[in-house]
């Protein structure tokens, strides 16, 4: 194979693969769920009280801006200066408030995490991801149309299990509230310790990754 040939396979492929890492770090970090109290011990509101977790133990306030549609927060998690979003629009809505705070703050897709339910996994089990499929997640698909398609952004899949029949999943993901166990199993599976999480905000996401899903038991 020429060299030119190379450079072709080479340029190609760097277009099609998402990027892992980044100079800057994250920005901004989005949890997911349907707004109002009915919502609130919901399997799909699990990125949402991912979110609220993580600004109450960094002391960051989260407020209603109506220009970002959501709740939303700045501060500094291990001196890392960050950015929190919990959309107030419906699910299917979420690609609203998110990119109205990337193009106000000039944040790259590859900057963004955004926490979400998955039921691909079972509850107690959460993996971290770069783009890849939405698996047929409202609120991912309503971000990556508004994103013009980019799917880049990183993703903390927190398990939530899966009923069976395609028919129950709606009201199994927004209308049955978890039992107490089931969140405490949920919340100790997508804890991140200190470092992982300092790493991850540095923007080193391979590193992290390899941190994260290593210390899953």
């Amino acid at each position: 194979m020429s060299i030119l040939s190379h450079l072709n396979r080479w340029f190609h492929q760097s277009r099609e693969e998402p990027l892992t890492d980044n100079a800057h770090g994250l920005q901004l970090i989005v949890g997911l769920g349907n707004p109002g109290k009915n919502y609130t011990d919901t399997r799909h509101n699990a990125g949402e009280r991912w979110v609220r977790t993580l600004a109450q133990e960094h002391a960051i306030s989260l407020k209603s801006e109506s220009r970002f549609q959501g709740e939303f927060g700045h501060g500094k998690i291990f001196d890392h200066d960050i950015r929190l979003l919990i959309p107030t629009t419906f699910m299917n809505l979420s690609g609203h408030s998110v990119s109205a705070v990337v193009r106000y703050f000039k944040i790259s897709p590859t900057q963004v995490l955004v926490v979400h339910d998955e039921v691909a996994f079972p509850t107690g089990v959460t993996k971290l991801k770069v783009g890849g499929g939405l698996n047929g997640h409202r609120g991912l698909e309503s971000i990556v149309q508004a994103l013009s398609g980019n799917k880049d952004f990183l993703r903390l899949r927190i398990g939530v299990g899966h009923p069976g029949p395609s028919s129950s999943l709606s009201a199994y993901l927004t209308k049955q509230e978890m039992s107490r166990i089931e969140r405490e199993s949920s919340a100790a599976s997508a804890t991140i310790d200190d470092q992982t999480l300092q790493i991850l905000l540095a923007g080193k996401v391979q590193r992290a990754m390899g941190l994260f899903h290593t210390s899953d038991t």
